[in-house]
């Protein structure tokens, strides 16, 4: 397996929070997808979940090396598989990059407490070593 990008990102949750209550819905449907939406609000501490998947968003981007002028904050979705881990679909401009890229697959990784959200995104190149 090889390493074709990586990228971190830290969300302080307060701040998101007021970002939130500051632009409101609108902020929301520009940044995430339906189903981010109903998965995060459904959650007590909802503005935690925002601020993980916004920090994985970031990540993503980062990983993908291009920034935001190549594809919008919804052609990155991130949800759950059934075991509960966060999962990454790409759609638009960022699943472009990712095929021009030839990337096999990507890892993500989200934490967080009360006060912070942390995500790390991998793209990779070929299998996955078991062991």
């Amino acid at each position: 397996m090889t390493i074709f990008g990586t990228g971190i990102d830290l969300v302080e949750i307060k701040r998101f929070a007021d970002v939130v209550d500051r632009f409101g819905e609108r902020f929301l449907k520009r940044v995430f997808t339906e189903s981010e939406l109903a998965y995060c609000l459904s959650r007590p501490n909802f503005e935690m979940h925002l601020a993980a998947r916004f920090a994985a968003k970031e990540a993503v981007s980062k990983a993908l090396g291009t920034g935001w002028g190549s594809f919008s904050w919804r052609d990155i979705e991130v949800n759950n598989d059934p075991s509960g881990a966060p999962k990454v679909n790409l759609s638009g401009g960022a699943a472009k990059i990712f095929a021009e890229s030839k990337g096999e697959g990507m890892l993500i990784s989200i934490s967080h407490t009360k006060d912070m959200a942390i995500a790390q995104a991998i793209i990779i190149k070929g299998k996955r070593e078991e062991g």
